[in-house]
């Protein structure tokens, strides 16, 4: 993934931004993100899709109506995924979706992941889906107003926007009693934390690594009932940013490896996802 910034001060310098700019976004910045989308449509192993939609056209309003709840001010344009619903895989969803999340953070536009606060029956009237498939997840985008409204300043609060879980929480090695130091993370460290400071929905964080010989393991610790109402699978998404992180920041510091199902520990209700095993 080409970036003019470096992923390692990408992912800590985005946040989810609630409060726009009105003014159109550039034709540049608005092909540059229609030909990363198109580049992630490739990559995309399961059904999987992505597109930008907006209330704009040449910079000015049309009958096109998109709504988020009240949640959002200023924004008219956003990511929209689109989701087979037998054929698709949240995990992917999440990986892919999150690279689209950092390279609209380099070009210097603002994003937040919506899940639930969109008025989703708008965005699939404006979207043409094919039988099966549905929006489990839109992003805003837009240039970022000076000043957060009052309402943003209260969300953040609300979910503890700035909190992350401590690294001795998260990150284990061998099983799910001993916390991975990060001496005994090496160079993989600074990958972690990337893990660490990643989105998730409600700040949940549900990723849990464990460090073992060659691979580190990952699993998602579900919160009970979290989500149950929703057709989508927003904590398996959250692993996507997950890996996301993990495999951006590994690459950027030289670091080999790959993605593989393997031999794992068995830890309780922590359900297991997938391992990278270093090169």
């Amino acid at each position: 993934m080409n970036t003019n910034k470096k992923i390692l001060e990408l992912i800590p310098s985005r946040i989810s931004i609630r409060t726009y700019d009105p003014k159109p976004i550039s034709q540049i910045h608005l092909n540059q993100m229609t030909v990363f989308l198109d580049e992630l449509n490739k990559q995309a192993q399961s059904k999987i899709r992505f597109s930008i939609l907006s209330t704009q056209m040449d910079g000015k309003e049309t009958n096109i109506k998109l709504g988020s709840y009240g949640v959002l001010s200023g924004t008219h344009t956003y990511l929209v995924s689109v989701l087979h619903e037998k054929e698709g895989n949240a995990l992917e969803l999440g990986y892919l979706f999150e690279k689209a999340i950092l390279k609209a953070t380099d070009l210097g536009l603002g994003t937040c992941w919506l899940g639930g606060t969109f008025k989703r029956e708008d965005f699939e009237k404006n979207t043409q889906l094919n039988d099966h498939e549905y929006i489990p997840i839109v992003s805003s985008l837009g240039y970022i107003k000076d000043k957060r409204s009052l309402i943003e300043s209260a969300m953040r609060f609300g979910v503890g926007a700035n909190n992350r879980k401590a690294w001795d929480t998260l990150f284990f090695l061998n099983d799910d009693k001993h916390p991975l130091s990060k001496i005994d993370a090496g160079d993989y460290e600074k990958v972690l934390e990337m893990v660490r400071v990643g989105p998730s929905a409600s700040n949940k964080q549900p990723w849990r690594i464990v460090k073992q010989d060659k691979f580190f393991h990952f699993y998602c610790a579900r919160n009970p009932g979290y989500g149950d109402m929703m057709k989508y699978d927003l904590q398996m998404n959250d692993i996507g940013i997950a890996k996301c992180h993990f495999e951006l920041s590994a690459t950027e510091l030289g670091l080999n490896g790959s993605w593989i199902i393997t031999d794992h520990p068995s830890l309780g209700v922590w359900e297991y996802v997938l391992s990278w095993e270093i090169i």
